[in-house]
């Protein structure tokens, strides 16, 4: 019995190991990887070392338990909370943005696109309200997307200067050298090659062999995200002319 108690805690020691991999390695801030939860689960977790060094075994076990409960109740919140950050900071660029098409004047000439634009940040503040932090930050990023048109208070034609392309058409080798290292560094993409994994995380799927970045043919459409809210839409063309992204 009181082996079977041994192999138990051996057991539980090593879940409470993986159960807060999650809280230490994870790149989140200190405020939340150090909350309450995890605090608890890694004191259970010290309790739990000390009982089963001592040979009280059932005491390891609860001990175990406690921690294992407390780690995942730390997951929770630190999800719970990221998702939260991530909301507030997509509905916060979608008021910047109808605040600034409102100064430059831009909302009286296109009423139509900013009131829906109005509405979709009215949902995007209801869903957050709601704790509906998918729908909220989708709701956000579409006020974005039926703005993007604006500039400077004019109307700006798909792949004009005051919006960056969101997607590529890849061209032979042979004649422009595409490969998603020259492609990053283009200017009306992110100026930088060592930006190219950007872009491969963002059009893995679509490649030929998902683990090969090098391999990319002709004709594919690559997509190109926003990586620090610039305002990005349409298909690149040759023909037009691209403020440099900074």
């Amino acid at each position: 019995m009181k082996y079977s108690g041994i192999v138990r805690s051996l057991i539980l020691a090593f879940l409470i190991t993986g159960t807060l991999a999650f809280a230490q390695e994870t790149e989140i801030p200190d405020s939340l990887r150090n909350n309450k939860y995890y605090l608890e689960s890694l004191r259970f977790a010290n309790l739990a070392k000390l009982a089963y060094e001592e040979g009280d075994y059932d005491a390891s076990i609860n001990y175990s338990e406690e921690a294992i409960r407390n780690a995942h109740l730390s997951d929770d919140y630190v999800l719970f909370r990221l998702r939260m950050f991530e909301a507030d900071k997509a509905i916060l660029a979608a008021a910047n943005r109808l605040s600034y098409v409102s100064s430059i004047g831009a909302a009286a000439r296109y009423p139509a696109e900013y009131g829906e634009a109005q509405a979709a940040y009215t949902q995007a503040r209801s869903f957050r309200a709601a704790a509906e932090w998918d729908d909220a930050i989708e709701a956000a990023n579409r006020v974005l997307e039926i703005l993007a048109f604006i500039d400077g208070g004019t109307r700006v034609a798909g792949g004009g200067t005051g919006v960056l392309p969101a997607q590529y058409t890849v061209r032979t080798w042979q004649n422009v050298k595409d490969c998603l290292w020259n492609i990053a560094a283009q200017p009306w993409a992110y100026n930088d090659p060592w930006k190219w994994k950007v872009l491969y995380d963002a059009n893995k799927s679509k490649l030929p062999q998902t683990n090969n970045p090098d391999l990319i043919r002709p004709g594919m459409v690559l997509d190109i995200p926003s990586i620090k809210g610039e305002t990005r839409q349409g298909m690149w063309s040759s023909g037009s002319s691209y403020t440099p992204f900074k």
